[in-house]
């Protein structure tokens, strides 16, 4: 099964500001003692959505109006901390498909990338400009267009950055080195074969 060509995420979107988000903010550790990722969609965020006994407190997430949306607005440094995998699992698991930043932190840009996930920067400006439009209209339909690296919204539009080889992986669809491989285990077998001596 070829992986999905990932040329535009739509749906609607979130703003959660701030700048230096790291990654025990998005997952906590506490929760990263599962077996698969399958449940870590509830617990993105956690810390900052809910008080010391676990009820829901004010923050965008929690607010109905934004249920649903698959687009992530934020700031600078998005995901810098540690390099734990599940922060993007998480946020995959919440139902985001694309973040929008000013910036992101390599390794977290990386994990996103490898599950599908386009992260693309824009000015702080333009972000601050759709999140306004977002709270306008929470319904408003988002599209990240990948391969023409522009955010469309209603009648406006800006551009966005990508690193040509993220860009390049996602559109192509070779954006799960593992899932590629998998794919290509005929072709690995063949080759040990031919090879004589594995």
């Amino acid at each position: 099964m070829a992986l999905e060509k990932i040329t535009q995420r739509a749906g609607t979107g979130v703003y959660v500001p701030g700048s230096d988000i790291d990654t025990d903010r998005i997952i906590p550790a506490r929760f990263m003692k599962c077996v698969t990722f399958d449940g870590l969609g509830e617990y993105a965020f956690y810390d900052v959505r809910h008080d010391g006994d676990g009820n829901p407190i004010p923050h965008p997430l929690n607010d109905p109006r934004f249920a649903g949306a698959g687009v992530l607005l934020t700031g600078v440094n998005f995901g810098c901390g540690s390099s734990r995998e599940h922060a993007p699992q998480a946020l995959y698991r919440f139902g985001f498909r694309a973040v929008i930043a000013e910036s992101f932190a390599e390794i977290f840009f990386g994990n996103s990338t490898t599950l599908g996930i386009p992260c693309v920067t824009a000015t702080g400006e333009d972000i601050r400009a759709l999140a306004a439009a977002i709270e306008a209209d929470p319904k408003l339909e988002i599209t990240v267009d990948v391969e023409k690296q522009r955010v469309f919204f209603g009648a406006r539009n800006f551009t966005v950055n990508i690193p040509e080889s993220a860009r390049d992986a996602l559109i192509s669809g070779r954006w799960d080195p593992i899932g590629e491989l998998l794919e290509g285990n005929a072709d690995v077998d063949a080759r040990a074969k031919a090879l004589g001596y594995v």
